[in-house]
């Protein structure tokens, strides 16, 4: 097992990183060239990308959800148990909806663009509980 499950140390040491720019949504049935994710996932309706909207833009790709995308650089286990809980209800009490994607070493939050620093306020906040 690599990374933390500790609870308390998991939300003592969310350390938020906002990244720049705005990402998005797609769906796309093929790879589309000159497109470089951040995030692909296969589902049988087709690929999910996000993307900067920049690029998305360029290559013509329609997409949703404009989005900030905030970066939890605690290494969280994949087998951790609440993390994610917490920070959803959280998010939940502020007003702010949350897509969440779990990697190998971090888990990633795609939240409404407007909302980013309020998002960043609220994850500072929970760690310091």
């Amino acid at each position: 097992m690599s990374g933390e499950t500790d609870l308390d140390r998991l939300l003592s040491g969310l350390d938020p990183e906002l990244h720049e720019g705005v990402y998005v949504f797609a769906t796309l049935p093929e790879d589309v060239p000159g497109l470089n994710p951040v995030m692909t996932f296969t589902e049988a309706e087709g690929r999910t990308v996000v993307l900067p909207a920049e690029e998305a833009d360029r290559a013509g790709v329609p997409y949703v959800s404009p989005s900030a995308w905030i970066t939890l650089r605690v290494h969280s286990s994949l087998e951790a148990v609440g993390m994610m809980a917490a920070i959803a209800t959280a998010l939940t009490e502020a007003g702010i909806s949350c897509n969440a994607v779990s990697a190998y070493h971090h888990d990633h939050l795609f939240v409404p663009w407007p909302r980013a620093r309020d998002a960043v306020d609220v994850l500072h906040a929970l760690g310091r509980r």
